[in-house]
This record gives C-alpha cells, sequence and structure tokens, in this order.
C-alpha cells in the first residue's frame, strides 16, 4: 500500500508539472499597485471567472485572453463615493464617463435614494423627469439597484438610503418635526433598505425639506443603521458660514448612534470662508484621536454643481418645489426672495452670495427647449441678454422650466483643494453622473467633474503637482473607500478578491473636460475589468454589462 502511494504521488507531480496552469485573463508585465498604498512591484494577474486567481510570475501558464501591460500600472478599480448615476444608468448601463476613468463602482444617495418610494413619490418622480425617461418600475431601494443589475450595467453599484426620501415618504415637504409614530414609521424603512442591502443613511441638509430635519431626527435613523454595521455619510447643514458647527453636528450623531460618519464633498465655500479649512481638519483628526470613526470625500473642483433653487431661503420652499413654484408668482414675495438672495444667511446656505456674483453661477440643466439656448451661459449673461435682474432672472427661468435648474457654483480655492487630497482619511466623490458625449446626454451640460474627478487625482495631484504619491491617490481611490463601506474582497489586487482591475499609463492619464466643453472623456486608462469581465479593451468599451449591485453589512437574503 506504502508503494503504490508513493508511485501515485509520483505520477501525480509529474502530470502537474506537465501540465501548465490555464487561466480565463492574464495581464503580463504590469506594475502592481494594489491598493494599500505600498511601493509598486512588476509581476503578472491571472483572472479565472469573477476573481483573481494569482499574482506573481506566470511564464509557466496560459490564458484565453492576454495582454502585455509593460510600461503601464496595474491597479484595483476605483470607487466613487458620491455618484449621481441613478438615472444615466438606466439610460445607458456602460458608465462611460466613469469608466474611462477608472471607477468601477457607483455608490448613490446623497440625501435622495431611489427608494423607498410610495404612491405620490412614484408619481412625481414619473412626471418629474427631464431628458432621460423611464418608467418607475420598483418601489424599494433593493428593488431599484436589482432593477439596474437585471437590465445591465457595466459597473457595479451600491447606495445608501438617503434621509429626505425616508423623510418625505412618511412627513412630506413640511417644515415640521415626525410625531413619534411617524419616527418610528421612519425608523423601520431604514431597518428595510439596510436589510435590502444599503450602505447606511446619507442625507443632505442644505436642501429642503432634509433642512428640515433636526439632529435628533438623524440621530434617531442613524441608529437603526448602526444595528447592521452601516455609516452615515452627509452633505453637511453648511460648508459656509456655520462650517465648523455643521461638522460638530455630524460628530455628534457618529458619537450618539454610534456610527462612522463621512462628509460629502468636503469643502469650505465662499472666500470669507475658505481660511476654515485648517479648523475642520483639526475637529476631524481630534474625532478621530478620539476613537471616533469620521471621514470625508471630495472632488477635485472649484464649483459646486446643483439647484439654482440653492439660491433661495428654505422657508420660502417649505411645502416642496410646487409650492416654491406658487409663491414665485406673487409679487410680494419675490420681493422677499430678491433681498434673500442678497443676504450673507447664517441660518441657512445662500450659495448664490456664497459665490460673490452671477458671473460666478453656470447654467447647466434645463428641462424645456425653449431654454436650453441658455445651457453654458452664466447667470450675469441670461439676465443681461433679457434685460432683468439676475435675481428676477433666476426666478423667472425657474417659474418658466418648472424645474430646479441644473447650475454650477464657483466657491471654492485650490490650495484647499490641494490640502484636502492630501489628507489620509479623503478618498473622492465626482457629484455626477456617468454619460457618454452622444444622444440624450447633449441636451444639459454636466459638471465636468463627470468626466474628469478621478483622473485629475491621478494627473494633476499625483503625477504634475506631486500632491500625493501615485500609489496613495490609488489607495484613496480604492482600498480607502472600499474599507469605509465594509466591502468585502474589493479595493485591493489580491488572490481570491473581485477582479475589478485597471490598467493605465501614469504618464499620460489625463482629464480633457472643461466647463466650456464638459463632454470630453479622460484619456489614459486602457483597460477596464469588472468581476473578472472585460469592459474597457484597449480603450474602447467592449459592450459588456457585469456590474453587481453590491450589498452592505446589513444585507439579508
Amino acid at each position: 500500500m506504502r508503494i503504490s502511494f508513493v508511485f501515485l504521488f509520483a505520477v501525480t507531480v509529474v502530470i502537474s508539472c506537465n501540465n501548465k496552469p490555464v487561466y480565463d485573463t492574464i495581464i503580463r508585465n504590469g506594475m502592481i499597485y494594489d491598493g494599500n498604498g505600498g511601493e509598486p512591484y512588476k509581476a503578472d494577474i491571472a483572472i479565472n471567472a469573477d476573481t483573481v486567481a494569482f499574482i506573481g510570475d506566470l511564464k509557466n501558464a496560459s490564458a484565453k485572453n492576454e495582454m502585455d501591460a509593460k510600461g503601464m500600472a496595474v491597479a484595483p478599480g476605483f470607487i466613487n463615493m458620491l455618484s449621481w448615476a441613478t438615472e444615466p444608468l438606466i439610460q445607458d448601463g456602460r458608465s462611460q464617463s466613469d469608466l474611462r476613468q477608472g471607477v468601477t463602482l457607483e455608490v448613490m444617495g446623497e440625501g435622495e435614494s431611489m427608494g423607498p418610494l410610495n404612491a405620490k413619490m412614484k408619481d412625481q418622480m414619473q412626471n418629474g423627469q427631464g431628458d432621460i425617461k423611464y418608467k418607475v418600475e420598483w418601489n424599494t431601494l433593493g428593488e431599484y439597484l436589482n432593477y439596474l443589475e437585471k437590465k445591465g450595467i457595466s459597473c457595479n453599484v451600491a447606495s445608501f438610503v438617503g434621509a429626505t426620501t425616508i423623510r418625505e415618504y412618511v412627513v412630506g415637504e413640511d417644515d415640521r418635526a415626525p410625531t413619534a409614530a411617524e419616527l418610528d414609521s421612519m425608523k423601520l424603512l431604514v431597518d428595510e433598505a439596510m436589510q435590502q442591502g444599503a450602505m447606511g443613511v446619507g442625507s443632505s441638509l442644505i436642501y429642503p425639506p432634509a433642512f428640515f430635519a433636526k439632529t435628533d431626527e438623524l440621530i434617531a435613523l442613524c441608529k437603526e443603521a448602526s444595528k447592521y454595521g452601516g455609516m452615515y455619510i452627509s452633505h453637511m447643514r453648511s460648508e459656509g458660514n456655520k462650517l465648523n458647527e455643521a461638522v460638530d453636528e455630524l460628530i455628534t450623531i457618529a458619537k450618539e448612534a454610534n456610527i462612522p460618519a463621512e462628509i460629502y464633498h468636503l469643502k469650505a465655500a465662499g472666500k470669507d470662508n475658505w481660511g476654515k479649512m485648517d479648523s475642520v481638519i483639526k475637529q476631524v483628526e481630534k474625532a478621530r484621536a478620539n476613537g471616533l470613526k469620521i471621514t470625508a470625500d471630495m472632488y477635485t473642483y472649484l464649483a459646486g454643481a446643483t439647484g439654482l433653487t440653492a439660491s433661495f431661503p428654505p422657508s420660502l420652499q417649505d411645502g416642496g418645489f410646487d409650492k416654491l413654484w406658487q409663491r414665485l408668482h406673487d409679487p410680494a414675495i419675490r420681493m422677499q426672495m430678491k433681498k434673500a438672495m442678497n443676504t450673507n444667511a447664517t441660518d441657512w446656505e445662500n450659495l448664490y452670495y456664497g459665490c460673490g456674483s452671477p458671473d460666478n453661477v453656470l447654467l447647466l440643466a434645463f428641462k424645456q427647449g425653449s431654454l436650453k439656448k441658455y445651457t453654458g451661459k452664466t447667470l450675469a449673461e441670461v439676465a443681461k441678454m433679457r434685460g432683468t435682474s439676475p435675481e428676477e432672472t433666476a426666478m423667472d427661468l425657474i417659474v418658466q422650466d418648472s424645474t430646479r435648474i441644473g447650475v454650477a457654483y464657483f466657491l471654492m480655492n485650490e490650495d484647499n483643494v490641494k490640502k484636502q487630497v492630501a489628507l489620509p482619511w479623503v478618498s473622492f466623490g465626482s457629484d455626477e453622473g456617468s454619460y457618454s458625449p452622444e444622444g440624450v446626454f447633449l441636451k444639459s451640460n454636466p459638471h465636468p467633474r463627470a468626466y474628469g474627478n478621478f483622473i485629475k487625482v491621478l494627473g494633476t495631484y499625483a503625477r504634475d503637482e506631486k500632491i500625493i504619491s501615485l500609489q496613495q491617490a490609488i489607495y484613496k481611490l480604492a482600498k480607502l473607500p472600499a474599507t469605509n463601506l465594509k466591502l468585502q474582497k474589493r479595493g485591493e489586487l489580491k488572490a481570491g478578491n473581485y477582479a475589478d482591475v485597471i490598467v493605465f499609463d501614469p504618464a499620460t492619464v489625463k482629464d480633457h473636460a472643461t466647463f466650456d466643453k464638459p463632454q470630453q472623456f479622460a484619456t489614459g486608462i486602457t483597460d477596464v475589468f469588472v468581476n473578472g469581465t472585460q469592459v474597457l479593451k484597449n480603450g474602447e468599451h467592449t459592450g459588456a454589462t457585469p456590474g453587481r449591485f453590491l450589498k452592505g453589512p446589513g444585507y439579508k437574503n
């Protein structure tokens, strides 16, 4: 028996030695940036099905699909921590503007999420659509994300459940606190969303009706998410005049709800507030030193983008957009609005005043065809064309378009952007959709961050200005956000992890999108794999749609 065993073992070894391993894909000769922030190293990567099978020397192996990455960087796919690809992915699942920057995961849910929806909210979503038209075929957040996966998407998707959406579902759009029974209902909705795979609770507190939520309401919702291991992520109550107080509120919520918390698009908005960034950094780092898990994300531009209604006080938006639209027909209220727009308010976030001039308000997106001629012009330019004051023009345009109108506000300064890029606890989010420069997407102008936010980290801030090293940039684009989201087997190149892999040329990666011409793809990313399937090959989209709905830590089958 012993002799037979030895003989069998010897035969097995010979067969193994004579048979070369065969994989689905081998990426050869690349410089591996594994996502951990350490020095890169030269190696080959093998992929089988959706998984990284091996990293090392594969000269004795073969694959059905082989590529030579000599002179190229090979890295884990990037994570967009603040994506508004909710509707663009319904229109076009290829996710091209982000995919061509190396983004393999879109994380949604800044205050508003695509579920849960009641009948009224579904009607509003159906009837309020802009250029992108679709049938609302879901009710819950989990159903929406499953809908995207079934439809076919090239990227992975995940989402926070929006505190605004939860509030609208139960309370509506009025300026009042929820009753005890209503708060219980809101907490149940958070529970359901977490069990369906939400990453946690997301808020956007400068916008009505989210503005009407008090801190204790947010703590209550976050306590529910905390039970499931989720996190809280927030467009804080102020990024300007009350910036430090807003950071304190986020830290309080994190502490009271025992939950990790992240600041959406970290910034100091408005020239008078630029000097506050150092104190904000100290606030966060003190909280981190005291054991709280506080992080942030950012975009790499000096302008934010949101609705033109962010120039109006929340008190005049009580009851929702329809009530605001009606109020804008009242001459007396219009006079109040004009005065408010030119007030350096401390009780609400006045983006019109914060950007300093109507020359710094760029019009991006209209619903009505008759107004699209103003796309790409400043509010000051349109006011001059129409012969009305900038304030009156803003009100008139909102009435005529019957939407909040997409605009960019120039609010930040470059010194702070560089300072934030270097922070070890800051990752990145575009705060935009993912588009292609074709079809329906050409009817409006996106913010250029949709096409350039992540490449600017690699090209401008790592390579050109050396604010951080390339390996640090990749850590902050991949492993850091994956860790914050508690994603398993993502954000790091490692045998056994999911094969979200990108190949790029560090010497040539570049963003090309500008505010004048935003719909221009970034260049330098040549190949992208999502769950082991190649979606970008030699810079061209393959048409593959292997993207998945990635579930949060509370997911239950």
